[in-house]
């Protein structure tokens, strides 16, 4: 069992390389084929079904400086195969350089459970929570525009900016039970 580590190779110069992680590749291929047109910096989109990544070609990996959860909301085995996933990570990726972004969350049917349950562990680990949209061409460019702004800093390409001072401004934040009811007696 492999642990992926942050700072295990040296980074390219005006570069930057995103780990795409999904159980479901439609949204992933999508979001990656926007994401390569980027003009700024030279973008490196891998993509993965889960973690661990195979160990075989681990010599010729780049570095990976964001690594994105796709969790598709109406499926329960996508919120499973990342929670598998994180623990091949290593300590260093919870430091600005992992983020979760989220599909399906306006859809009528959604437990919700799973929503709450995806706000836990992104607001436990202290990691970016994004929502997208899926279904249409500018919802992707949208979701790849706003995956960009946080590549450009967990890579360095941003300068004054570190991703440990994004990732602390973007945060998740589950209320405790007593915020919710101040909001609940607030709105009465």
């Amino acid at each position: 069992m492999s642990v992926l580590r942050p700072l295990s190779k040296l980074p390219d110069i005006n570069a930057a390389s995103v780990l795409l992680v999904e159980n479901e590749e439609d949204f992933q291929q999508k979001l990656a084929g926007v994401m390569v047109k980027e003009k700024s910096v030279m973008v490196k989109v891998r993509l993965a079904k889960s973690l661990p990544l195979p160990a075989k070609n681990e010599q010729n990996r780049p570095r990976i400086d964001l690594v994105v959860f796709l969790i598709n909301l109406m499926s329960a085995l996508s919120l499973q195969s990342a929670e598998a996933s994180l623990k091949h990570l290593g300590q260093g990726y919870f430091l600005g350089k992992v983020c979760f972004m989220v599909t399906n969350a306006r859809h009528a049917a959604l437990p919700a459970e799973r929503m709450l349950a995806v706000r836990k562990l992104a607001s436990g680990l202290r990691c970016p929570l994004l929502y997208a949209e899926d279904q249409t061409p500018d919802g992707v460019t949208n979701a790849a525009e706003r995956l960009l702004v946080i590549l450009r800093v967990a890579a360095g390409c941003v300068p004054m900016t570190t991703a440990l001072f994004l990732s602390n401004l973007t945060s998740c934040i589950v209320p405790t039970e007593e915020e919710e009811q101040q909001n609940l007696d607030f709105d009465a």
